[in-house]
């Protein structure tokens, strides 16, 4: 009895080997080169404007996706953009990092991981080679950053995510002061509906002119909505909320950001839709204080076009771009785009 049970048993584990075996045997590992660009020509009808028109390269990415064994990939992006500190095109490392899926469940990626906090409203915004979606363009949160994440799915509808990041984003790769930004959302997806809960927050320590030293803790929270109607229209809104913090990375106590935005689309078949967006940025007034802190940038901004994909991989859009800004005294922008999207 005891032999036949051994037997049994030495049978299913090399059973097993075997099936890992022909697991390992049957993938094949494989890459693939990746390239995005964002070119655009715009004319600026804003009085006192010097440049009144130019041709623009926004954005290049470069990237190389490798499948390493199954269930394991690496992947790695150069993001080829200006540099306010003076090359008009520096390469940057957007992206390097290794993504593990752990179970049909889970899946846990890890180094120089693409963000959350935007992810989803920037897929349903969908014309990211036009306009960044609200928090990456106003500066409540990094595209990327160092550090891990994990992916859950909860059900068919809910799924969460949860992460640890250095908090400066991708183009600041070291942590000043050892303390990370922590944060997770809540998505529900059914039919056309997608609903999306975030928060994160930050800690650092600052120093006033006297050299004392402070702890001020930030927060991010964002809800966003969207639904499509039919596969022709779609329609999203969201709030977003930045405290302590005059931008994602830059903290200072009492100082607050709000915005909403407003975008829908409407396809009139695989090659033609219209779109339109409209946000509102706004701040806080801090004590003793007649104006708001952000007066200067607090605004309203209108953009609207039509885009036309002739093939795969090619989009344009002719659009306009206007920025009506709260502060009477700064000249309200007024700007028409013709961008282009070209990847392979």
């Amino acid at each position: 009895m005891k032999v036949r049970t051994l037997l049994i048993g030495v049978l299913t584990l090399f059973m097993g080997f075997s099936v890992i075996a022909q697991e390992q045997t049957e993938f094949k590992p494989s890459g693939k080169a990746t390239g995005k660009v964002f070119f655009n020509y715009h004319y600026d009808m804003t009085d006192g404007e010097e440049q009144e028109s130019s041709f623009e390269i926004k954005r290049a990415y470069l990237g190389y996706n490798y499948n390493i064994a199954k269930g394991l990939k690496a992947s790695i992006t150069l993001d080829v953009g200006k540099n306010d500190g003076g090359s008009d095109y520096t390469a940057y490392l957007k992206k390097a990092q290794l993504e593990w899926k752990a179970s049909s469940a889970v899946k846990v990626s890890l180094g120089m991981i693409s963000t959350i906090q935007f992810k989803e409203q920037e897929k349903f915004w969908g014309y990211r080679y036009i306009m960044k979606s609200f928090n990456d363009q106003y500066g409540f949160g990094p595209s990327a950053d160092v550090g891990i994440k994990a992916n859950f799915k909860l059900s068919d509808s809910f799924s969460a995510n949860a992460f640890i990041i250095n908090g400066e984003g991708y183009k600041k790769v070291q942590d000043e002061d050892g303390k990370q930004k922590v944060g997770a959302s809540l998505i529900y997806k059914h039919k056309g509906l997608i609903a999306k809960a975030y928060a994160d927050v930050l800690t650092t320590t600052l120093a006033d002119e006297e050299g004392n030293e402070t702890d001020v803790t930030s927060n991010t929270f964002a809800g966003f909505l969207g639904y499509e109607f039919s596969d022709q229209f779609r329609l999203g809104a969201e709030y977003n909320l930045l405290t302590n913090a005059t931008n994602f990375s830059d903290l200072e106590e009492g100082k607050d950001m709000i915005g909403w935005s407003f975008y829908s689309t409407y396809t009139f078949n695989k090659k033609w839709e219209v779109f339109g967006r409209y946000d509102n940025l706004s701040s806080n007034k801090l004590e003793g204080e007649a104006e708001k802190w952000n007066l200067a940038k607090n605004g309203s901004a209108i953009t609207t076009g039509v885009q036309y994909a002739p093939v795969r991989g090619v989009k344009m859009a002719l659009n306009y771009q206007g920025y009506n800004f709260k502060d009477s005294n700064n000249e309200d922008n007024s700007l028409v785009f013709v961008n282009f999207e070209f990847k392979f």
